[in-house]
């Protein structure tokens, strides 16, 4: 039913040891966790694989489907769902999630669908539920290495709607959304992973 060829992104076998690092403490106590924008796939599979608790739900446009299906096919996973569908814009599911999780998603969406992501994040997190991002972020307006710059540069040459986002934007849509930041991890590539938590009341 679905394409047996596996699409495959070198940067997501370079960076799921470190990220795992991160969320595997943070969603110990999760039992469902949405992720917005799984890609290839890849991340589901490694970080379901290591977190057996946790029930992962893929997510992503409609034409990443099926890649990801060949991914969590060949896995095989009990607690790998089915991807869905998710246009930050528009499709949601019901939730309540435990937690939620993205990785380079924030550069590639629309700022309109980056606001979007975090208010549908600030509907269907459960309360106390943690809300990890990945990603290059810039800081007070500048850039923090000129990797980055550069890899902005090379995103607005694609679509001038993509881009490296700024963490105090970022901020300021969480707490709009019911957010307040907990951490900020350190990662390789001069990445970082963001961490909110949902106001428990």
């Amino acid at each position: 039913m679905h394409p047996q060829k596996k699409p495959y992104a070198p940067s997501c076998d370079e960076n799921k040891a470190p990220i795992l690092a991160v969320i595997r403490p943070l969603f110990e106590t999760a039992r469902s966790l949405l992720e917005i924008g799984s890609g290839t796939g890849q991340h589901a599979v490694c970080f379901a694989a290591a977190m057996p608790h946790l029930i992962w739900q893929t997510s992503d446009m409609a034409e990443n489907l099926p890649g990801i299906h060949a991914w969590l096919d060949e896995a095989d996973l009990p607690n790998l769902a089915p991807p869905i569908v998710l246009d930050t814009t528009r499709d949601w599911p019901e939730g309540p999630f435990d937690a939620v999780f993205s990785a380079n998603t924030a550069h590639i969406m629309p700022f309109e669908a980056v606001e979007a992501m975090f208010a549908g994040v600030g509907r269907v997190l459960a309360p106390g539920g943690y809300f990890a991002l990945y990603g290059p972020f810039n800081r007070d307006g500048a850039f923090t290495s000129d990797s980055n710059r550069r890899f902005d540069a090379w995103l607005k040459s694609q679509d001038t709607r993509m881009g490296v986002r700024d963490l105090a934007d970022l901020h300021a849509l969480a707490s709009q959304a019911g957010l307040r930041p907990v951490a900020e991890h350190p990662m390789p590539a001069n990445n970082l992973t963001l961490v909110w938590q949902r106001d428990a009341t």
